[in-house]
C-alpha cells in the first residue's frame, strides 16, 4: 500500500494547500468561487470532452458495468435511507443522507486523479460512473424530495430535470464528446492540443478548489456525518466490488476502476443540493469534510487492493 499512498499524496497535498490558503484567507471565498467556476466550466469540461471524443463508445458504455454499479449504488441508497428512517428522520432528510453516501467526488477528484494513477484505460469507466451519478442519482433526489413535499410529477418536474442536465457543464462536455466519438471523427491536432493544455489545469485547479472550499466548513452532527462518511468510503466500494467482481461479468480492469471511483469522498455538489432544498446542509457539509480527510488513507488502500 505504501507505494500507492506515496503516489496519492501529491493529490491530497494539493487539497491541503488549498485548505491552508482558504483557512488563512490568503485565498478568500470569492476567489474560491471564481476558481471553481473556471475549473467546472472550462478546464474540467475540456478534459471530459477530450476523453469522451478520443474513446470509442464500447470503451465507455458496457451494460454489465452499468448494471453492477447501479445495483450496488441503489442497494446502498436504500440501506442509508432505511437507517435514517429508523432514526426518525423525514423522507427528505433520509434521501439527502442517501445521496451523501452514494455520490462521490468523481468529477473534481476522481477524473483527474484516477486517470493519472490507473492509466488512460481508466478514463472510460470513470466517465461511465460520472454519467450514472449525474443522470440517475441527481434526478432521483429531485424526484424523492418533490414527491415528499406533495409535488406532482408532471411536465414541470421533467423540465426541471432536463434543465439541470443541460446546465451541467460535465453533461454538456461528455455528450458532445460521445457524439463526436460515435461519428468516428478524429479530433484535429490543434484542437486536441488546445483541449489537452486547458484540461491539464483541471487537476491542480480542482484539487486546490476542493481544499479551499473545505476551509469554510464547520463540523456538527459528527456521529451521523461519521456514519455517512463510512458508508461512502467503505460500504459503497465494498458493495460495488461484490457486484463487479462476483455478480456481473465486468472486465477486471474496469471493475477495479469502478471500485476505486466508488471509494471517493462525498461530492461537493451534494451540499449545493442540500442548501437548495434546505435539507440537512450542515450534516452534509460535515460529511464532506470528514470523508475528504479520511480518504487520504482509505482511497490509497482501495486502489492498492484493486491494483494488487
Amino acid at each position: 500500500m505504501l507505494p500507492i499512498l506515496l503516489k496519492c499524496l501529491p493529490f491530497f497535498a494539493l487539497i491541503g494547500l488549498g485548505y491552508l490558503a482558504g483557512r488563512t484567507r490568503f485565498f478568500p471565498p470569492e476567489g474560491v468561487a471564481w476558481l471553481t467556476k473556471f475549473v467546472f466550466f472550462f478546464a474540467l469540461s475540456a478534459m471530459l470532452f477530450r476523453f469522451a471524443a478520443n474513446l470509442s463508445l464500447s470503451d465507455i458504455f458496457d451494460l454489465p458495468f452499468v448494471l453492477a454499479y447501479l445495483s450496488a449504488s441503489v442497494l446502498l441508497y436504500a440501506l442509508v435511507m432505511a437507517m435514517a428512517r429508523l432514526r426518525g428522520r423525514s423522507i427528505e432528510e433520509a434521501a439527502m443522507e442517501a445521496q451523501c453516501a452514494q455520490s462521490g467526488n468523481t468529477g473534481f477528484l476522481g477524473v483527474p486523479m484516477l486517470v493519472v494513477l490507473l492509466g488512460e484505460q481508466a478514463a472510460g469507466p470513470v466517465l461511465m460512473v460520472l454519467t450514472v451519478d449525474m443522470v440517475v442519482f441527481s434526478s432521483l433526489i429531485t424526484l424523492i424530495i418533490t414527491g415528499a413535499r406533495g409535488g406532482a410529477f408532471g411536465v414541470q418536474t421533467l423540465q426541471a430535470l432536463a434543465l439541470g442536465w443541460v446546465r451541467n457543464p460535465m453533461v454538456v462536455s461528455i455528450v458532445p464528446g460521445l457524439i463526436w466519438s460515435g461519428m468516428a471523427l478524429p479530433v484535429p491536432g490543434p484542437v486536441n492540443e488546445f483541449l489537452a493544455i486547458l484540461g491539464a489545469a483541471a487537476t491542480p485547479g480542482a484539487l486546490f478548489a476542493i481544499g479551499a472550499s473545505l476551509a469554510g466548513r464547520g463540523a456538527e452532527r459528527l456521529v451521523v456525518a461519521g456514519w455517512l462518511s463510512g458508508a461512502k468510503l467503505v460500504l459503497h466500494p465494498a458493495l460495488v466490488a461484490l457486484a463487479a467482481f462476483w455478480l456481473f461479468p465486468v472486465e477486471p480492469v474496469a471493475a477495479g476502476v469502478m471500485v476505486a471511483a466508488a471509494s471517493l469522498p462525498v461530492a461537493g455538489n451534494v451540499y449545493i443540493l442540500a442548501q437548495h432544498y434546505g435539507v440537512a446542509p450542515q450534516r452534509v457539509s460535515t460529511a464532506i469534510l470528514i470523508s475528504t480527510a479520511a480518504s487520504i488513507l482509505t482511497v490509497p488502500a482501495v486502489i492498492a487492493w484493486v491494483t494488487g
